[in-house]
């Protein structure tokens, strides 16, 4: 989350200290027979960059963006955007939520608005598999506060103490007379109710804190069960050994020449198979996007080290605040095949070649000179009903497929039913105007194909010359 514009004052002078008396060392990489690891995260401000994206890693440090580098999820509710993702595994692995801020700044709103107006909900989703998701919800966390004016950063932690979670999030707000950003908690067991919001973590005076991740750590390890790191002005790590217990300072990332004017959103990842940790940072005073400092002991400040830069890569995408799993061998095979690189195309008319296939108001047409040009890119996955089939995934609202109903065309939502399946697959064979081109023949219904009619998308059987020419197209990039 980006910090209050107070904190960029500090930038010039932590920019000294990036350079100064830093060790720089490469992390070890996992066994290549282990799973890898699953960030989700958003790359921006706008209402593109502030929805889910999914990144993947072999060792956690490599990252290859996945879908593309495309959006995987997309947030219809509240301010339909969303930021500073967590995605959150239940202890059996039967569920998982994906939880996030409510906000899209540069598309509605702006900083101010953010800090002082904002929504006191967050935007949550839930699996059972890690790749189906259900539609978003609101859940409001902050309304109960008084004077909340905002819910940011929202994180969830197992508490085996209680069974069940601890969420966790900052709110602007007042107490004791004091206005500013303290961190909240309720406990939750769905993600739908919590219990009364209360005052998790105030900084003295008027310090603002805002990010804040814990990290469970295996015994012999330090002196603590949980260590949290924190965004307060500095990376401050703490220690408790009880999630809603006692906790400890210390002390902060200072000593490497890391401050929170610098960076923020701080994001633990353990690596498979040692006792080794990466706490990624995001650089938004730079907008360089996350880096790693690495250590054996998250607990022990002295412990970490800055990483050289040719060490890690982060992909072909920004990353911003998100959070990083440590996934199964399944959940990894599903993911994968899941949201493969697939290209992004469009689909050109044969008999209109400057128009091309689109979605609008989740109606579909065949339009020239598209805006947003996303409306009319869409992902060519293997079908959803058929092997040696397609479906049509839209680019900018993702799981959302074309899809005949009365032999009409829309953009809609895919329910998982089979006959959603049924009627968002087709055949692409040799265009029936040009086969060199394609045209693409309905999986339920052989007998009909999709046809421009009055530029409206249709589904129809094909008996005319002008049939055979409105049911060709080309698919471009």
């Amino acid at each position: 989350m980006s910090a209050l514009r107070t904190r960029l004052s500090a930038i010039l002078l932590a920019a000294c200290l990036l350079f100064t008396g830093q060790v720089l060392t490469t992390p070890e990489r996992a066994a290549a027979a282990d799973p890898g690891y699953l960030m989700v995260h958003f790359t921006g401000d706008g209402s593109t960059g502030q929805q889910t994206y999914l990144s993947h890693s072999t060792d956690g440090v490599h990252w290859n963006d996945l879908n593309g580098g495309g959006t995987v999820l997309r947030s219809p509710v509240g301010t339909k955007g969303v930021r500073d993702h967590a995605l959150v595994r239940s202890p059996d692995g039967s569920k998982y939520w994906i939880i996030a801020t409510d906000l899209c700044i540069g598309c509605g709103q702006n900083w101010d608005d953010a800090v002082n107006n904002a929504s006191r909900s967050i935007v949550v989703w839930e699996s059972t598999d890690l790749v189906n998701w259900s539609q978003p919800w609101l859940l409001n966390v902050a309304g109960a506060i008084p004077d909340g004016r905002n819910a940011w950063a929202p994180e969830a932690i197992w508490d085996p103490e209680t069974k069940d979670y601890v969420l966790y999030w900052a709110t602007n707000a007042t107490l004791n007379g004091v206005l500013k950003h303290r961190i909240y908690y309720a406990r939750t067991s769905d993600f739908h109710t919590i219990t009364t919001p209360q005052v998790y973590i105030d900084r003295p005076a008027t310090q603002n804190i805002i990010d804040t991740q814990i990290i469970e750590v295996p015994s012999g390890v330090g002196h603590y069960r949980y260590v949290r790191a924190s965004g307060d002005g500095q990376i401050t790590l703490e220690g408790s050994n009880s999630i809603l217990g006692t906790w400890t300072n210390l002390g902060n990332l200072s000593g490497i020449g890391l401050t929170g004017s610098q960076v923020e959103g701080p994001m633990w990842m353990k690596f498979n198979g040692t006792d080794k940790w990466a706490l990624y940072l995001d650089q938004y005073a730079s907008g360089g996007g996350y880096m790693p400092v690495v250590t054996t002991d998250p607990s022990n400040p002295a412990a970490y080290q800055r990483q050289a830069s040719g060490s890690y890569n982060m992909g072909g995408t920004k990353k911003r605040h998100g959070w990083i799993l440590n996934l199964t061998a399944a959940e990894e095979s599903r993911v994968l095949a899941r949201w493969p690189g697939t290209p992004a195309n469009r689909l050109q008319s044969y008999n209109f070649q400057d128009r091309y296939v689109r979605h609008t108001n989740f109606d579909a047409r065949i339009d020239p000179n598209v805006n947003p040009a996303d409306d009319s890119r869409f992902r060519l996955r293997a079908g959803l009903a058929g092997s040696g089939t397609v479906s049509f995934e839209s680019v900018n609202f993702p799981g959302y497929f074309l899809r005949h109903s009365d032999d009409d065309f829309q953009l809609a939502y895919n329910d998982g039913s089979s006959q959603f399946a049924q009627d968002a697959t087709f055949r692409q064979v040799a265009g029936l105007a040009d086969p060199t081109w394609s045209s693409f023949q309905s999986y339920n219904h052989p007998d009909r194909y999709i046809r421009h009619y009055a530029f409206e998308l249709k589904l129809d059987p094909i008996t005319t010359s002008t049939g055979r020419s409105d049911a060709t197209f080309r698919v471009t990039s």
